[in-house]
C-alpha cells in the first residue's frame, strides 16, 4: 500500500531539501565537507573530527593506482562511447571486486568477528590455520608489487592513531599478521584494502558498505583517466595494441 514504506534519508517539497533531519542549503552546504557528508548519509550521524579524517584517508588510499583494470576499461568504454563519459566510470567501476580494490569486506569480517573473542591471539591462529587448510588467500594480505611491506599501510596505522582512533582494530590486525607470518614462514604484507577494513571499523563503518566506500574513492580516480584519455586517445590504442598482441591459432584437425 503506499505509504507503507519510508527512508530516513531525504525528502524534498517546493522550497526545501532535508537529508537526515538537516536543511541542505541552511545547515549543510558550506558547513560540512564531502567526506562527512559521505559519512553522515551512510551512517545516519555527523561523524567528530577523528572519524572525517580517517575517513579522508581511506577515500584518498584507494583513489588512484595506475593503469590497473579500472583504467584499462574506463579508456576502452570511454572510446566506444564518446559523448558517455558516465558509461566509461561505470564499467570501470566494476572492476571493484573481490580481486581488485574490494577486498576489505572479507577482512573486515574477519576483524568483526575476532572483536568478540577473548583470546584475540588464538581466533588470528584458528583463522590462519583454516585458510591455510583450505588453500584459500587471507583477505587483506599478500601484494604483486609491494614487498615486503605495502607503503600505504603502515603510514595509515600512524595517521589513523595520530588522528585519534582507538586502536583496537588495528592491533588485532597486526596480531593476525603475526600469526600469518609465523604459520608460512615468511612476512606476508598487509595490503592497502587490510588496512584500511582496520580503519574503517575503527571509525564504524559498517563491513556491509565498506566495498561501496571504495567505490566513491575509485570513482574520483577514473575521473582523471576519462579526462586524459579525451586528450590522447589511449582507449583506441589500447585496443589495438591488444588486438595485434593476440595471435589466431587454428583448431587441430580431427
Amino acid at each position: 500500500m503506499p505509504g507503507e514504506l519510508k527512508t530516513r534519508i531525504a525528502t524534498f517539497d517546493e522550497t526545501s531539501i532535508t537529508w537526515r533531519g538537516m536543511d541542505l542549503v541552511h545547515e549543510l552546504l558550506g558547513q560540512y565537507s564531502f567526506t562527512e557528508i559521505l559519512y553522515f548519509l551512510s551512517t545516519g550521524r555527523m561523524p567528530n573530527a577523528t572519524e572525517t579524517k580517517v575517513l579522508d584517508l581511506c577515500l584518498v588510499t584507494l583513489m588512484e593506482h595506475g593503469m590497473t583494470p579500472h583504467a584499462i576499461v574506463t579508456r576502452l568504454v570511454r572510446d566506444c562511447n564518446p559523448d558517455q563519459v558516465q558509461i566509461a566510470m561505470s564499467a570501470g567501476l566494476t572492476c571493484v571486486g573481490d580481486v581488485f580494490s574490494g577486498t576489505m569486506d572479507g577482512c573486515g569480517r574477519l576483524l568483526e568477528a575476532g572483536l568478540k573473542e577473548e583470546d584475540r591471539a588464538a581466533y588470528c591462529q584458528r583463522v590462519v590455520a583454516e585458510h591455510r587448510s583450505a588453500r584459500k588467500r587471507l583477505p587483506g594480505f599478500g601484494h604483486n608489487l609491494h614487498k615486503p611491506d605495502d607503503p600505504r599501510s603502515p603510514r595509515l596505522f600512524e595517521l589513523a592513531l595520530a588522528a585519534g582512533v582507538k586502536g583496537d582494530v588495528i592491533a588485532l590486525l597486526k596480531t593476525l599478521s603475526e600469526e600469518a607470518d609465523s604459520a608460512y614462514g615468511r612476512h606476508v604484507t598487509i595490503n592497502a584494502t587490510g588496512a584500511l577494513a582496520a580503519l574503517m571499523l575503527e571509525i564504524g563503518i559498517p563491513v556491509t558498505i565498506m566495498r561501496c566506500i571504495a567505490v566513491v574513492s575509485r570513482a574520483g580516480g577514473l575521473v582523471g583517466h576519462v579526462q586524459e584519455d579525451l586528450e590522447t586517445g589511449s582507449g583506441r590504442q589500447i585496443w589495438l595494441d591488444v588486438e595485434e598482441a593476440f595471435e589466431y591459432e587454428p583448431p587441430e584437425a580431427g
